[in-house]
């Protein structure tokens, strides 16, 4: 029994969410909530850090079990928490998630979400994104000026790009720090008289950029392509690096499950019984036929697999996963023929094993129910059931 959900609140998933859904789900809230993206929302840069923590707590089954039985205040106890919300963000999404106090050789990673179908991913596929990013101005090199010796330490910081400020409280000091909102950080400050026309002395333009993405056959959902040097430009920084996280969109046929391809297929009575050929189309605008033969029954939920018929295996695509089929048997509705044309199918079908009912039992009328609660995990089936067995294909 789970204590609180403030956690999962905060991802935006249930409390039986698997890893790769708290994985998606922290990329997708840390992306959108990420003090870069909202630098005038004061309550963004909170919420992200919230959004870390939460990830960090649900990651691990330790301290997810912990919270699951006593809430936050469990996690206090046993001193978890130990990384902040950027330091999860650079690990997650490979660095530059913020400035380093001692001051980054190399300018911050701009992160993309790009949204890929299913097909995509099994063909590969080639895409292009449109972004703005900042390049250092090229008529005055970076300068903000084209006079030398226009560009002068600010006096409300003293060149220092933040403000200190000591308080006494009681027997305590207090030292607090603040952005310098003259210079906006830098330290330095141009004269309006002798700024350059095309940057309005900040150094920077502007600038369009079209970046063609190759999603590569059997990319898989949260995978990252970077492009080393293409993201913003600053004076005296090595350029970051423009990031594209992949984003899987849903498919309305196939689940996709590592390199497997999960599909359900409803089937007749008579199909289960006597045998059927189906047309599937594939990924790739394939059509293959999914066959049995007459006399080999299929249950229902019953798995079967083609071997070869999955996702491409990344960097080898000639290796593919499995296509796992769960059948469903569509049971023909109550009274669909008459008595005497069922006396003539029992007859057909395997002798039902003899049943002793006492005299002294009690009748009992069934009714419909739906089941509720007695999901199986699916995959999990799947994965031991569909091993080793092979569908017909003609």
């Amino acid at each position: 029994m789970v204590k609180e959900t403030k956690f999962y609140d905060l991802l935006g998933v249930e409390p039986t969410a698997s890893e790769q859904e708290l994985k998606k789900a922290y990329r997708k809230m840390a992306l959108k909530f990420h003090p870069d993206k909202n630098p005038d929302d004061p309550q963004a840069a909170e919420k992200f850090k919230d959004i870390g923590k939460a990830y960090e707590t649900l990651a691990n089954s330790e301290t997810r079990k912990l919270y699951d039985e006593h809430g936050e205040e469990g996690l206090s106890e046993g001193g978890r928490g130990r990384h902040d919300a950027f330091d999860i963000f650079d690990m997650f999404f490979g660095g530059g998630g913020r400035r380093r106090k001692e001051g980054p050789r190399k300018g911050k990673d701009v992160v993309h979400q790009l949204e890929v179908t299913l097909e995509e991913m099994y063909k590969g596929s080639t895409r292009k994104l449109a972004l703005q990013k900042n390049v250092i101005c090229s008529d005055c090199s970076g300068k903000g000026t084209t006079k030398e010796g226009a560009e002068k330490d600010c006096s409300a910081c003293n060149g220092t790009g933040v403000f200190t400020q000591i308080r006494q409280m009681g027997p305590m000091i207090q030292q607090m720090r603040s952005a310098c909102g003259q210079c906006n950080q830098t330290g330095k400050i141009i004269d309006p008289k002798f700024r350059c026309p095309t940057c309005n002395g900040k150094k920077r333009v502007r600038e369009k950029k079209i970046l063609e993405i190759s999603v590569d056959r059997g990319s898989k959902d949260g995978q990252k392509i970077s492009f080393y040097g293409e993201g913003d430009q600053e004076p005296g920084l090595e350029a970051g690096d423009v990031i594209i996280v992949l984003d899987e969109k849903p498919h309305k046929v196939f689940k996709r499950r590592h390199n497997d391809l999960l599909l359900n297929m409803e089937i007749t009575l008579t199909e289960a019984l006597c045998g059927f050929k189906r047309p599937l189309k594939t990924l790739d605008d394939r059509t293959i036929v999914l066959s049995t033969l007459p006399g080999e029954v299929i249950k229902d939920g019953e798995y079967k697999s083609v071997v070869g018929e999955g996702m491409p295996e990344h960097r080898d695509p000639s290796s593919r996963g499995r296509l796992i089929i769960k059948y469903s048997v569509k049971f023909p509705p109550s009274d669909f023929t008459s008595p005497e044309t069922l006396k003539g199918i029992r007859k057909l079908l395997p002798k039902a094993e003899k049943q002793i009912i006492p005299d002294e039992a009690e009748r009992r009328v069934l009714h419909e129910s739906d089941g509720s609660g007695l999901k199986e995990d699916e995959y999990e089936q799947s994965a031991h059931m569909g091993q080793g067995v092979q569908c017909r294909q003609a």
